[in-house]
């Protein structure tokens, strides 16, 4: 079975999608079973010339400059949306009621209630969808799960976690789409914050309510025309205190203003036994402690993955010599193709995300009303 793979969008997340369908195959072969083949048949970018040049650079069969378009061709049947995020529900919402097969980046949408109806469309049609949080896909990440599920650190007890990124740290940095309510929505929150909620949710469960104070650090930034400053709308930073519904505590911090800071995104989970410690800078290395045998030989242990961390081994059979960012990619698009074969559940797809969604609006209403606890 083949599946036409038609991709709205050749930037940064454009280029990571056009990569992971095309190396997905080599993934699929060793462990995914018999699930569609992907076949990239068409890619949408403007001005025309760009979506033309785009298309032979990453494979693709044919380009438009169209994405309403592509959405309507009888050859696609799976979307990639890698647009700026006000684009994401029209063209979600375009693609579902198509009866394609959506895969998106995140946030959703710009707002929660865009969000939700996008969730229930593709409930109610009954495609398949995937939101972009590929560090859940990362084998030392889901090592954690295993070793928190099997209570290698006992009952856990709090969560601490970080996203810092200094894409946003030069105040003369010019002001773009990402500073505007009306094409970005939130910030920090909806552009980094959402992966460090993914995790919070993958590791500890669903948060049941939090306080939260927000910042934005730089107010104006200067007009890509050079005519004056224009006003930042949305937040550069975040801190937020957490109760999970196990009861665990916890806490984040979120800034897209951090200088150095690159994609520290990382998490440690401190249970009754012990503790987990993760960054995503290092993102082949998980840190365990244990308490467990002579205080004097206790510390904590660097478990670097390999082959022993599926599917690390279909990528590469020997350990530490890494996976990467895209390879993350390769696994998400992998699990995508198992959901529309019926193999597995895709996770996650918009019913998940919007319980992510719920949590970086509800730290944004939080804020807005002087750190009054918000319960989800």
């Amino acid at each position: 079975m083949q599946l036409g793979v038609g991709v709205i969008g050749t930037g940064f997340m454009g280029k990571t999608h056009a990569l992971a369908w095309r190396n997905v195959k080599a993934v699929l072969g060793g462990v995914m079973g018999p699930v569609p083949v992907p076949e990239l048949r068409l890619l949408c970018d403007t001005p025309a010339d760009k979506a033309v040049a785009m298309a032979d650079q990453f494979g693709f069969a044919a380009a438009t400059s169209d994405w309403q378009a592509l959405v309507r061709d009888p050859a696609i049947d799976v979307v990639s949306i890698t647009t700026p995020n006000g684009m994401h529900h029209a063209m979600a919402m375009a693609a579902i009621a198509a009866g394609k097969h959506v895969w998106c980046e995140k946030p959703m949408a710009l707002t929660l209630a865009e969000a939700e109806e996008m969730a229930d469309a593709a409930r109610a049609r009954g495609v398949v969808t995937m939101v972009g949080y590929n560090y859940l896909k990362n084998p030392a990440f889901t090592h954690a799960q295993r070793l928190i599920h099997d209570g290698a650190i006992g009952r856990v007890v709090q969560f601490r976690g970080w996203v810092d990124e200094d894409y946003q740290a030069d105040p003369e940095l010019p002001w773009s789409w990402r500073a505007k309510l009306a094409d970005a929505g939130l910030g920090a929150l909806g552009d980094i914050g959402t992966h460090l909620v993914s995790m919070a949710h993958g590791l500890m469960g669903p948060i049941a309510s939090l306080i939260a104070d927000m910042q934005t650090i730089h107010e104006t930034r200067p007009l890509p025309d050079g005519q004056g400053r224009g006003v930042v709308e949305n937040e550069d930073a975040a801190a937020v205190v957490l109760r999970f519904a196990n009861g665990a505590q916890g806490s984040m911090v979120i800034s897209r203003a951090a200088w150095g800071r690159k994609s520290r995104l990382g998490f440690e989970v401190h249970g009754t036994k012990g503790m987990i410690v993760f960054d995503q800078e290092r993102m082949n290395e998980l840190q365990l402690y244990q308490n467990e045998g002579p205080k004097a030989e206790q510390g904590f242990k660097t478990i670097l993955t390999g082959p022993a961390h599926p599917p690390y081994g279909e990528f590469c059979p020997a350990p530490g010599h890494q996976l990467g960012f895209n390879d993350l990619k390769v696994i998400e698009c992998a699990t995508l193709l198992r959901g529309i074969a019926g193999l597995e559940a895709a996770h996650p797809d918009f019913g998940d995300a919007l319980r992510i969604e719920r949590v970086i609006h509800a730290i944004a209403d939080s804020a807005r009303n002087g750190g009054s606890r918000v319960h989800l």
